[in-house]
């Protein structure tokens, strides 16, 4: 049975993966589909578009410590634009928690429930200041049962769709502290490595950090001073949380045998000028 087959019998079809399913009801003029629309709720918003800082952006903003996420823009209307937030502010915490990448505050605001006053710390100039902002619900339309805004289009016979390849992108993490750039492994990666988990080298800065301590492209870390590391944030954190130290151990696989390294981390060295290079 073709999925053409399935969503005529069902009264249902998805145009993409992305989009919400439409559902309907036969209509008496079997020309015409009419589908009903119905705003929901589609979690929390703050509306501002955010960016990791890199280590130029860092020195550039006059911040003590690299962590925080950048705003590039901010929606007219907003939760973000009523506060009075900025593009170039950089959100440091979010209801007293340090805010330490972009992933960890997509995933705070997402969290947050809506209508609610949340707290940010920002650095605007280099000054630190406190913002209010109480979020709002994001807009989403669902088209199961209820009433709302009717539409109507033709009934169309669809023509078999072939879809195309998609490039899918790889999402990597560079380090200035390390001199490192690497990713997260998925199950079939690990496998491949000889690990359960871990972070990948994709690739090593010259004369960094890593470089001198013997790392290299290929190498997966799975822990750092004993502490076991699955992401590239989680790198990061224990690395600082070792800044007191004059290096910190990482035990990497290479060719499937674990190794140790210690790297020096107190040195402040900053690599991110120099040429990656990769095995």
């Amino acid at each position: 049975m073709s999925w053409r087959t399935i969503a005529y019998a069902t009264g249902c079809i998805a145009l993409a993966a992305s989009l919400p399913v439409w559902c309907y009801e036969p209509q008496p003029d079997p020309a015409t589909v009419v589908i009903t629309r119905t705003p929901v709720s589609g979690g929390s918003y703050l509306g501002v578009g955010v960016a990791e800082l890199s280590q130029e952006r860092v020195k550039a903003l006059n911040l003590k410590e690299d962590r925080g996420v950048e705003i590039t823009r901010v929606a007219d209307d907003s939760p973000a634009s009523k506060a009075g937030l900025k593009t170039g502010d950089v959100v440091l915490e979010f209801n007293g928690q340090h805010v330490e990448g972009l992933e960890q505050f997509m995933r705070m605001v997402r969290e947050t429930p809506a209508w609610r006053e949340v707290k940010l710390a920002i650095n605007r100039s280099g000054s630190a200041q406190q913002v209010a902002v109480k979020t709002e619900a994001r807009k989403a339309w669902t088209s199961a049962g209820g009433s709302g805004e009717a539409v109507v289009i033709p009934r169309i016979e669809l023509p078999a769709i072939r879809l195309p390849d998609i490039a899918r992108a790889n999402m990597s993490w560079r380090s200035s502290v390390l001199g490192i750039e690497a990713e997260s492994l998925d199950s079939q990666l690990a496998e491949f490595f000889g690990v359960r988990e871990g972070v990948l080298v994709r690739s090593v800065v010259k004369a960094s950090a890593a470089d001198r301590a013997g790392l290299k492209a290929g190498d997966v870390i799975v822990k750092v001073d004993e502490t076991r590391v699955a992401t590239p944030r989680e790198v990061t954190a224990a690395v600082r949380g070792s800044k007191s130290k004059k290096t910190v151990s990482i035990a990497a696989v290479r060719e499937k045998r674990e190794m140790n390294f210690s790297v020096p981390v107190d040195d402040g060295v900053d690599a991110s000028n120099s040429a990656p290079r990769s095995k």
